[in-house]
């Protein structure tokens, strides 16, 4: 099974953290951007590195920071001399980018990030330019520290086909961590087992895995709930929801669950799919109200409850 074969490389260099990597190699499948959030030091960078290597694609990581300018992520137009001005491309044109801690550019680089998720392409002076296929955007945020930090547009997250919540390793992991890594630096990282044309002609053939029109429908109900809960008897989450998940969020149900029934072996999407990737789907498009904030409520709260309520 690729899938199974997949995340077992990845766990040769990463301990623990299965379902995180089930996650990011399904998203890759799928063609979908990922946000991921965890505090430093839960591996984050180091799985961005080894998804890509194994992969065999291109991987470059930025830091944002609040001086950043546009320009040092796209490149822009260099000036040579009279008459005489050359394109300079920036480090976004790679096939995948670890945007480290996301949240700490401004508001023009956000913009400039968002065009480069949704179209694909960098507008540099008047020329149009084709970022490399695929691409994919790991983008990382610190959940701890919030000074310095600019909050990422709605519109922006809602381009993410996850939100990834990393968590701390158990106990046992961590002391596997403390033996494996304290004799090496640096870790070896495995040869590739894909290529960008292999992993295009994956995502070609996960479009084609099939999904009922019954479970088509329970997908668009699992989004039409997270904004009228009350619907399906839950009352109490109405003042506690200040909007629920756009349609976007239908459709990024369909193209994950697509992806890992394939990375499951099967041609044919089941209902297991599409609720073992609802919360990393729906947990960033679902804004809770200021109540549901001051009680200290999760979002992954109200979608196992959804989960639990609407029948398949």
């Amino acid at each position: 099974m690729l899938g199974e074969q997949l995340v077992s490389a990845a766990q040769r260099v990463i301990v623990g953290q299965r379902e995180t990597l089930e996650l990011l190699w399904t998203a890759l499948f799928a063609g979908g951007h990922v946000l991921l959030e965890g505090v430093p030091g839960v591996a984050k960078t180091l799985m961005a590195s080894t998804l890509a290597r194994l992969s065999g694609l291109e991987f470059r990581r930025v830091q944002f920071t609040p001086d950043m300018l546009p320009s040092d992520l796209t490149g822009g137009v260099v000036y040579e001399g009279p008459g005489r001005f050359s394109v300079k491309k920036g480090p976004i044109f790679t096939q995948v980018l670890l945007a480290d801690e996301v949240n700490r550019a401004p508001a023009k680089v956000q913009s400039a990030l968002l065009e480069c998720m949704q179209e694909g392409q960098v507008t540099l002076g008047e020329e149009t330019y084709s970022l490399p296929r695929p691409f994919w955007v790991l983008a990382t945020q610190n959940p701890i520290e919030q000074e310095g930090t600019y909050a990422l547009p709605e519109a922006q997250i809602d381009r993410f086909l996850f939100r990834i919540e990393v968590q701390y390793p158990t106990e046992n992991e961590e002391i596997e961590i403390m033996r494996r890594w304290s004799r090496v630096a640096y870790p070896e990282l495995p040869p590739p087992l894909l290529s960008a044309k292999k992993l295009l002609e994956y995502q070609e053939e996960v479009s084609r895995v099939e999904v009922s029109e019954r479970l088509e429908r329970y997908m668009v109900r699992l989004v039409r709930v997270t904004r009228t809960p009350a619907e399906i008897g839950l009352k109490q989450w109405g003042e506690r929801i200040a909007y629920g998940a756009s349609p976007r969020a239908a459709l990024a149900l369909h193209r994950a669950s697509r992806a890992r029934a394939f990375l499951m072996g099967r041609q044919v999407v089941l209902p297991e799919d599409v609720k073992a990737i609802a919360p990393a789907v729906l947990r960033h498009r679902v804004l809770l109200s200021y109540v549901a904030v001051a009680e200290g409520i999760q979002a992954d709260t109200f979608i196992q409850e959804i989960l639990k309520h609407v029948p398949y």
